[in-house]
This record gives structure tokens, C-alpha cells and sequence, in this order.
């Protein structure tokens, strides 16, 4: 695979480049770009299946960058100080990245899965996601991208009912009886869903309050959905769900 790295500091370039000499060699970096009129033309003249890009480099960032480019048929690995909102909208969009200080093994983790990857069509619709993720994380997007083995799904988030936890997958069950399954915890799903009205009602299960039909007391209590499931409640949730309902 032919690679470009994007970032604004080239000991971050250099660091990248000897890492993936190392750690993956199927990887070839035929060039570099600190910004992103330089990477922009880089791009279109290689025309590279991986890149690696920085969120904020010069003359912008990242997404600025994307915006730019003709040729988006590669794979694409951010690579990022912390950033709240980037992280957030990189989730949102299943997009991998990688936080500096780089860890070589994250890297090589990350270039496998690109190697991996799904379709160049697939590709295209996590870049339009992110995009707008990003644009639009501070007032929470409303789509989000599920991946299984075989798909991805770009699912409206007002249509998800609720998420189980199966060991370290999680079962999304959404309207019109559609069940989805993906290779995450739900715990990264808690964090990224808390802001749409979604609570987490037990260790197991993540709900949508929307769809709250009643609650029952037996055992315990037990929320019932719209999609006649029964959930469980926590005893130290019972207390903090029925505030957020009376709110």
C-alpha cells in the first residue's frame, strides 16, 4: 500500500515513517505534507491508498483537507493530540486514529485494519460522517456508523431502542426490528450516546428513554420499551433514572 503522512512536525513525519519501515512493511510512504495546500497536491499526485493525516497541521486542518482533495480512494488513519471534539466526531464515524506520543503497536494495530478495511464506498461515507460529525459535534450529530464483519450502517441515532452488552460486542436494536452487532464495548457506546437521551439502566444495558412504554416494580423494577423488551433496572440506577423522567 502507498502512503502519505500529513502532519506539521516533522519529527512526527520521521517517526512515522521509521515505525511503519519497522512495524509494517507492506506499508510504502511514497510522500510527505506539513500542510494542506502541499498535501492537497500531494494527494492528487500520487493518488496513495493509505494516509495518514494530522488533525491540525498548516493552513488549517485535517477536515479542512478533506473538503479539498478530488481523489478520496484511501484509507485514511488521523493522527491527533487530544482533542475533545475531534475524538468524539472520530467515534461517531468509526474512524481510526491515533494519538501522539504514537505507540508503535497502536500503529501497526490500526494499519492492519486499514488493510482490512471495507469497500472505498464505505470509505466515502465515513469521510462524509465524520465531516459532519465534527461540524456538528457540540450540538450532538444525529447519525452514527456501526460496523460488522460484513457491513457499515449508517444508523440515525433516534432510531436505536436500546443496546445490550455481549461480552465484548454490543447488540444494537433498533426500530422496524433491526438488529445490528458490533465489535465494541458498550461502554464506548455510553459515552458517545449520554448527550441523546439514552441512560444506562444496567452494567448490560444502554436504553433509549424515548422509548419507554412503562415501568414495571416487580423483582426490582423492569423498564418496558416500545419493542416489548423487558430491561432490568440497576438498583443504584433506579434512583437516577426516575430523576431524569421526572425531569
Amino acid at each position: 500500500m502507498r502512503a502519505i503522512i500529513i502532519d506539521d512536525e516533522e519529527n512526527i513525519r520521521i517517526t512515522i515513517r521509521n515505525m511503519l519501515h519497522v512495524h509494517c512493511p507492506e506499508i510504502k510512504v511514497v510522500a510527505e505534507a506539513e500542510g494542506v495546500n502541499s498535501a492537497v497536491m500531494q494527494i492528487e499526485r500520487y493518488m496513495p491508498d493509505l494516509v495518514f493525516l494530522d488533525v491540525n497541521i498548516q493552513g488549517g486542518t485535517g477536515f479542512d483537507l478533506l473538503k479539498l482533495v478530488n481523489h478520496t480512494a484511501f484509507k485514511l488513519i488521523f493522527i491527533t493530540a487530544y482533542d475533545e471534539f475531534a475524538l468524539r466526531a472520530f467515534k461517531y464515524s468509526a474512524v481510526d486514529y491515533l494519538l501522539k506520543p504514537i505507540d508503535p503497536e497502536e500503529l501497526e494495530a490500526a494499519v492492519s485494519k486499514a488493510i482490512d478495511a471495507h469497500s472505498i464506498n464505505d470509505q466515502r461515507h465515513q469521510f462524509s460522517l465524520l465531516l459532519n460529525s465534527y461540524k456538528h459535534t457540540a450540538s450532538s450529530p444525529q447519525k452514527i456508523i456501526l460496523k460488522t464483519t460484513e457491513s457499515i450502517h449508517l444508523v440515525s441515532i433516534p432510531d436505536i431502542i436500546r443496546c445490550e452488552a455481549q461480552g465484548n460486542y454490543t447488540q444494537f436494536s433498533l426500530t422496524h426490528n433491526r438488529k445490528i452487532l458490533v465489535s465494541k464495548t458498550l461502554k464506548e457506546y455510553d459515552e458517545l450516546l449520554s448527550d441523546h437521551n439514552f441512560f444506562r439502566v444496567h452494567h448490560s444495558h444502554l436504553i433509549n428513554i424515548e422509548f419507554i412504554e412503562r415501568i414495571d416494580k416487580r423483582e426490582g423494577g423492569y423498564v418496558v420499551l416500545e419493542d416489548h423488551s423487558e430491561i432490568p433496572i440497576s438498583v443504584r440506577k433506579r434512583d437516577q433514572l426516575f430523576k431524569i423522567l421526572k425531569i
